[in-house]
């Protein structure tokens, strides 16, 4: 599906998603509580929705309400079908080791681009623990053991969901576990949002100050009654167009949250953009923006919204930690490139630095290189310049389906069309 911009002067006050990351995180840790849990809020997108159907598979069920969803979970056991994880990295990383403590064979099955992303450093810390596997083009076999406890070893700037998968798995085994990092940990708001989601169903988890040692007893997860808080993720996007073209409120943040992509509000800010934080809200408006410089490591999937941002503003901006974003849904720093170049600015790519030359952005025909992030970043970039196709444009149902309508609703001049 092709996505035709036209410049337009949007704003208004929108709410935005729920977030993934919590509602992944709550569906399997209640997947793991006997009992019945319910999680209000939760976010419908592709991502979930694998989730939800894979959870189900293995004995879980989760069924939809008027407010939420309801699990019921705890009597889990090996799927005689193929789990589809689509291309959900964070179901397919969980899921894995979920079903190395189910004694039996699960077939996990991963989408064309998921089967790019990284996942037997994961794997291999499974199998030491008494699992075994065997990958085979897009499908992974896991056979499940009883595991063992003990002390594990794993790098941290990897993929903070390999760290997050080995951790809701911790408590179901009979001895105590622990994992020792050996490099600093990466995304690491990520795992905090996992230890809390393991807290809301009683689990503790011991964990040094610097995040390099994690310790987890024996415990059962108990059902648990949760909120699935606003995605800022999403926000950014939308925040970022109150920057570029216009005023826009967004409802549904929460300033306090631990997603780290919250620190867009900081790089807004550091840019001159206008931002005004109220009880319920967030409100950003058209403004001069000026070069930042930013080390991007621990939000890595705001890579593209301040990679447009940086594209109007006056002067180069730096953006350091940037290495993990090529093993995304796409090579984000690629994407971004290939994007940004095509309407006219010029970037500096380097391992972990990426430098763009803010200018005067005109419209084009961009590659969404199948990336949900890609196309929504310069989704709102073209709205500024318009004349702008972006291709692949249905990824945005991966985790925010009603991106596109959003920004109509919003006063975007958008249509779509089948190729």
């Amino acid at each position: 599906m092709n996505c035709i911009i036209e410049a337009s002067k949007p704003g208004g006050t929108v709410a935005v998603p729920p977030s993934k990351s919590y509602t992944i995180r709550a569906l399997f840790s209640s997947a793991l509580s006997h009992g019945t849990s319910k999680i209000l809020n939760p976010l419908c997108s592709d991502d979930t929705r694998a989730t939800i159907d894979v959870l189900n598979s293995l004995g879980a069920s989760i069924q939809d309400t008027d407010d939420g969803l309801l699990v019921t979970g705890g009597s889990l056991a090996p799927s005689q079908q193929p789990l589809n994880c689509r291309d959900s990295a964070a179901t397919l990383r969980f899921a894995a080791a979920l079903c190395a403590t189910l004694p039996g064979v699960s077939a996990l099955e991963r989408g064309a681009s998921l089967a790019l992303r990284p996942i037997i450093p994961l794997l291999d810390v499974l199998k030491k623990m008494g699992a075994d596997y065997l990958c085979d083009n897009n499908q992974i076999s896991m056979r499940g053991r009883s595991l063992r406890g003990g002390l594990y070893t794993i790098e941290g700037d990897l993929s903070s969901q390999f760290i997050s998968a080995l951790l809701l798995i911790a408590p179901l085994l009979k001895e105590e576990t622990a994992y020792q990092l050996s490099s600093m940990p990466r995304s690491r708001p990520y795992i905090e949002m996992t230890i809390e989601t393991m807290s809301n169903h009683s689990v503790c988890v011991d964990v040094s100050q610097d995040y390099s040692l994690f310790k987890i007893a024996p415990q059962a997860y108990l059902p648990a009654s949760v909120t699935v808080e606003g995605d800022w993720s999403s926000a950014s996007y939308l925040l970022g167009l109150g920057a570029l073209s216009g005023e826009v409120t967004v409802k549904g943040l929460e300033p306090s949250s631990l997603q780290g992509d919250k620190a867009i509000i900081n790089i807004l800010e550091n840019m001159g953009a206008s931002v005004l934080i109220d009880v319920d809200s967030i409100t950003v408006k058209k403004s001069r923006l000026i070069a930042t410089r930013f080390d991007i490591s621990q939000c890595i999937d705001l890579l593209p919204t301040v990679a447009i941002l940086a594209a109007t503003a006056e002067g180069a901006t730096h953006l350091s930690g940037i290495a993990r974003a090529r093993l995304k849904e796409s090579n984000r720093v690629e994407a971004v490139c290939d994007g940004l170049n095509r309407i006219g600015i010029r970037t500096e790519e380097q391992q972990d630095m990426l430098i763009i030359h803010g200018g005067q952005p005109h419209g084009g025909i961009i590659n969404s290189f199948g990336d949900h992030r890609i196309a929504m970043a310069f989704g709102i970039l073209a709205l500024k310049t318009g004349g702008t196709v972006i291709t692949g444009a249905e990824c945005v149902h991966k985790t925010f389906p009603s991106f596109w309508d959003t920004l109509k609703m919003l006063g975007g001049k958008i249509s779509l069309e089948n190729e």
